[in-house]
């Protein structure tokens, strides 16, 4: 979906778990976007992006839209989401983080439509991104007994893993928090 690559930016997986909840018109999901307690508080997103956004979905088939007219104004387009764009959300939303520098707004925005979806949902996002940032560590440590490497990679690997640490440390807090507070 991206022009960069094979794989969908957070943004337009966002905007198919927005209309995955009721079918809306560009600027209902611009409100929704906005609303501080919301995706507002790890990325923002102009209003013509949000349009250029929803005509590529649409172009790919995850959106089906209909012109809805309006009194006095000129007619709009609800969009809805099509069995494509459901089946392309939930493979995103299944998924785990591929690399510790998406974490911050990936993970954040999986963990915002995770919330909606249900306890079991959240916990099985949260394992399989555990999974994946042990696997991280795994393979950051493996090369670290060379004692002969410079000592500004080494720096950086040992950056990058008390990072992933950090992660595992939140992830575990955000579990019993996130599952505490649907109980």
């Amino acid at each position: 979906m991206c022009a960069r690559t094979a794989e969908a930016l957070t943004t337009e997986h966002a905007l198919l778990g927005l209309l995955r909840e009721q079918p809306r018109h560009g600027y209902a999901l611009y409100q929704v976007l906005t609303e501080p307690d919301g995706l507002w508080a790890i990325w923002r997103m102009k209003q013509s992006q949000l349009y250029a956004l929803l005509t590529k979905l649409e172009d790919r088939g995850y959106l089906q839209a209909t012109t809805e007219p309006q009194e006095g104004r000129p007619p709009r387009k609800v969009y809805a989401l099509t069995h494509q764009g459901d089946a392309a959300f939930d493979r995103w939303l299944s998924e785990p983080v591929a690399r510790g520098r998406q974490f911050r707004m990936d993970f954040m925005a999986k963990l915002y439509f995770a919330r909606r979806e249900g306890p079991a949902v959240v916990r099985a996002l949260i394992e399989r991104q555990r999974k994946a940032c042990h696997a991280w560590v795994e393979h950051l440590t493996a090369g670290s007994g060379d004692q002969a490497e410079a000592l500004f990679p080494r720096l950086v690997r040992s950056y990058r893993i008390g990072q992933i640490r950090a992660m595992l440390d939140w992830l575990n807090e955000c579990e019993e928090e996130v599952l505490s507070d649907a109980s």
